[in-house]
């Protein structure tokens, strides 16, 4: 519950900005090491507590990694200021690039159905061995030794 203060504004410990927010407390914990989200201040019973503030910038967060933006386009993002012209042609490229991973991704995602698609035609589900089985160790057995740039893996790890 929202408890009072001397400016009578509504605030929060982490557990109540994070049911709030639709963050979980350790996403809460995350951002603000991540510098997404400066650390709430302590009350005198060393429990944090957070604002309104904190509370739309966590939702902004939310909503961005929604859309499978990375911390850093998050960053960049939440670092402009919505009444200068020129951030928002900033985050008119932030958006544009996002855009271009996005579909890139999505013919990558294209290509890695038609893969499966092909790997499950292997496979009747019947017989003394697995066929599909084979065809992934077959598969396996032609992946070259170092890890390629394009193809197999890219686009791991983008986000965490």
């Amino acid at each position: 519950m929202s408890s009072p203060t001397h400016t009578s504004a509504p605030v929060w410990r982490i557990g109540e900005i994070a049911q709030r927010s639709g963050v979980s407390v350790a996403n809460v914990r995350y951002y603000e090491r991540e510098g997404l989200l400066d650390p709430a201040p302590r009350r005198d019973n060393q429990y944090r507590v957070y604002g309104e503030g904190e509370l739309q910038r966590l939702r902004f967060i939310r909503l961005c990694r929604s859309f499978d933006m990375s911390l850093d386009e998050v960053r960049t993002l939440l670092a402009l200021d919505l009444t200068r012209a020129e951030d928002c042609q900033r985050a008119q490229q932030a958006v544009q690039a996002h855009l271009q991973h996005v579909q890139a991704r999505l013919a990558e995602l294209r290509g890695l159905e038609a893969q499966l698609q092909h790997l499950e035609a292997h496979c009747a589900g019947e017989g003394p061995r697995c066929s599909l089985i084979e065809a992934l160790h077959q598969q396996a057995r032609q992946l070259p030794t170092e890890p390629q740039i394009s193809g197999l893996g890219r686009g791991v790890g983008r986000h965490v």
